[in-house]
Parts: C-alpha cells; structure tokens; sequence
C-alpha cells in the first residue's frame, strides 16, 4: 500500500542501485517525493520506475560534473517545488593498495566524487530551498573513515573527509538544517562486491550479528535522520555495522 504525499522531497545522488536506491526506497515508502541520481541513463530509468514513477524522477549525470549538479537540483525544483532533504550517497573506489604508491590523479578522481559533489550538492541545495525553508541532510560515509584502512586508504580518508564534512555544514547550517552522516560497514552491494565475493562466510564471522548489511539497514538510518524523530541530532556520525566495531583491539 502506497503511504500518503509527505509533502516533502528529498535528493539522492549515486540511486540507481546499492545503499542509494535503498534509500530512496524508504523515503518513498513514508510518502516522500524523491529525485534520484546516477551515471548509467538506464538503469536510472529502471531505478525511478521500480520506486514509482508518479513520486520519483532521475537525472542522470556524473556526480562531479558541476552541470550535473546544477541539472539535478533544478530538475527537483521545476519538478516539485522544493528540496527539503539531500542525501549524498555517490561514490567511487577505483583503486586497492597502499596509498604509498597511489596515483595522484586517482586520489583526486576519488575526492571529486566523494567528497567535493557532496559539497556542491549542499551549496546547491542550501541555495534552493534549505537556506529559507530548511531541511536535513545525510552524507554516507564509511567506517573506512573512522580508522586505517588497509588497501582502500584513498577511499577512507575520503569518508573522513565526508564525516568532517558534515560537522562543518552543521555548524554552518544551523538552527534550519540538521546534518549528519551514516558511517556504514560492508553492505552488499555491487560496490562492495570485492570486500566479500567468494570469502562471504569468513567475512561474516567478524560481525557479531552475524551477517553483512544490506541496503535496506542503511535506507532505515537515513530515514531516521532525515525525519522528525531526529529533530534534535545534528553533526553526528550513525555508525551502521553490524557491531564490527566491537572487536576492536581484539
């Protein structure tokens, strides 16, 4: 049964499948309008009609490109009139290794992607709608972020960018626009196929709930944070990882 129009519209970028499209899927489960993003035009177009073309529309693009961003958020606004929630969920991880011996240029591939279109996004958005109206916004970040994190350094120390990032537009943001950013472990998805494909039971032994997460878990934490009930959390990072954290040190 489809839930009542919200009223509210909300942002994703990175959609079409993975923690993105599980996000959308539970914003538009609650009744929210969604705009979705993503680089392939098909499978985009496959994403929006599967969530429901009535409530969800795509752009396609690269989240980098600064003419995508613009697009997106003007697409939103023609659209729908407003963007009240961004969830800045695109990312790319092109390259495992010791960041000893890393391509400068796939550093910065990797930062543009990650973390300066997160930026664009929320200056884009700030300026829409957020500035006077207000809104919420939800970075994804990663525990790769929060610790070393061997063979994908490039990509954790951008999620810890994205987590610094979040509690400066936080404090820039406030008292009208709550951020936050989700700091999620291994969720089975085509983008982390390689941290577990082949090794899935090994893996998981390390989880104290003992299995991977899955879109869904990061779609919850997202709608939580962009909803009502989280009205008073802001500049925080939601750890989401099946209690990987608690064998720290052991």
């Amino acid at each position: 049964m489809t839930a009542p129009d919200s009223g509210k519209v909300a942002l994703v970028t990175g959609a079409s499948r993975g923690i993105g499209y599980g996000i959308a899927e539970a914003l538009v489960a609650r009744g929210d309008r969604v705009v979705i993003t993503g680089r392939d035009e098909e499978s985009l177009k496959r994403a929006a009609e599967a969530l429901g073309p009535d409530r969800v529309l795509g752009v396609p693009g690269k989240a980098h490109d600064e003419a995508h961003q613009a697009a997106a958020v003007e697409r939103a606004m023609d659209a729908f009139g407003r963007i009240d929630y961004l969830v800045n969920n695109a990312g790319t991880n092109p390259v495992f290794g010791p960041i000893a011996e890393l391509d400068l240029a796939v550093a910065r591939k990797v930062f543009e992607t990650n973390v300066i279109s997160a930026l664009g996004f929320a200056q884009r958005t700030w300026r829409a709608w957020q500035k006077e109206n207000g809104g919420a916004i939800v970075n994804i970040a990663s525990v790769a972020g929060l610790g070393a994190s061997p063979f994908v350094g490039a990509y954790g120390i951008s999620k810890a960018a994205m987590v610094n990032l979040s509690l400066q537009l936080a404090h820039e943001m406030a008292p009208g626009v709550r951020v936050n950013s989700i700091a999620p472990a291994v969720v089975k998805t085509k983008f982390a196929a390689a941290l577990y494909e082949g090794r899935e039971a090994e893996v998981v032994a390390s989880y104290p709930l003992g299995r991977l997460g899955v879109p869904e878990d990061i779609g919850g934490a997202a709608a939580f944070l962009l909803s009502d009930a989280a009205a008073w959390i802001t500049g925080q990072t939601l750890v989401v990882d099946g209690g990987i954290f608690l064998n720290a040190g052991f």
